[in-house]
């Protein structure tokens, strides 16, 4: 993992470079997905540990950060309700899940939703597993690569921003095999107000499943979904209603 920042001393009027140190922690044990020691935190940082000790215990007496039994630490009570509150503040669940669960009732891959995180990775935020017997192993919580797969060929394509009206556009990606080499997956960008991209909606499972003739039927199924996503966070989707742009299907 790329090292964040370079450490430096803290002095007492560094307050905003202290600020910068505590998210950097925040965001490496969370892209860690897993609890790390204060030796891994340093490693994921590149800060020293006396440094390190003093974020620390001012981030376990927020509760961003929770020491365990065990010495290591991991995101806190206060992590949780910051992603609580985000989601109710968006709408996110609100205007994603239902679209997922239509999607699974007709029969498609494992649908899942992802945004940036940093400039090199992408966050699963919503999954609902399909209801076929074997699946990707793709999870809420999930960091995933930005420059590997299907969602986020979406996310750095629509990174800007929709392109202009008119402009033909590339409303499905797909990846087949590239982020894992059994899996395969389709995504479309999922818009908000201000033309702005939310994140993307995808559909993935064993690379197996992903024929020339089920790619067709659930690219229609997927593009219909991430429409009403977009209507229902009040966005713009592309193009007339129900049509989109004249659509392109960028292929790995």
């Amino acid at each position: 993992m790329t090292k964040t920042l370079i450490d430096a001393p803290l002095t007492q009027s560094d307050g905003v470079a202290a600020v910068d140190r505590a998210l950097a922690i925040a965001t490496a044990l969370a892209q860690a997905g897993t609890p790390q020691s204060l030796a891994d935190i340093a490693r994921l940082t590149g800060m020293y540990k006396s440094t390190l000790l003093r974020l620390l215990a001012s981030l376990e007496r927020s509760g961003l950060v929770v020491q365990r039994v065990d010495k290591r630490y991991a995101l806190g009570p206060l992590a949780f309700l910051f992603g609580r509150t985000f989601e109710t503040s968006y709408g996110l669940r609100e205007a994603i899940q239902p679209v997922m669960e239509w999607l699974v009732q007709q029969g498609t891959e494992s649908p899942s939703f992802h945004v940036q995180h940093g400039s090199d990775t992408r966050l699963c935020l919503c999954r609902i597993d399909s209801a076929h017997s074997t699946l990707d192993r793709v999870r809420v919580g999930d960091m995933l690569p930005l420059h590997k797969g299907a969602p986020g060929k979406v996310l750095r394509a629509y990174g800007s921003g929709m392109p202009p009206e008119g402009t033909e556009a590339e409303l499905v990606f797909t990846s087949f095999g590239e982020r894992d080499p059994l899996c395969g997956a389709i995504s479309s960008p999922v818009f908000g107000p201000g033309n702005t991209l939310l994140g993307a909606l995808s559909l993935s499972g064993p690379l197996e499943r992903f024929s020339d003739l089920a790619v067709q039927r659930m690219t229609g199924l997927l593009l219909a979904a991430a429409e009403r996503a977009t209507l229902s966070m009040g966005g713009r989707w592309p193009g007339p209603k129900g049509q989109g742009l004249k659509m392109k299907v960028r292929q790995q």
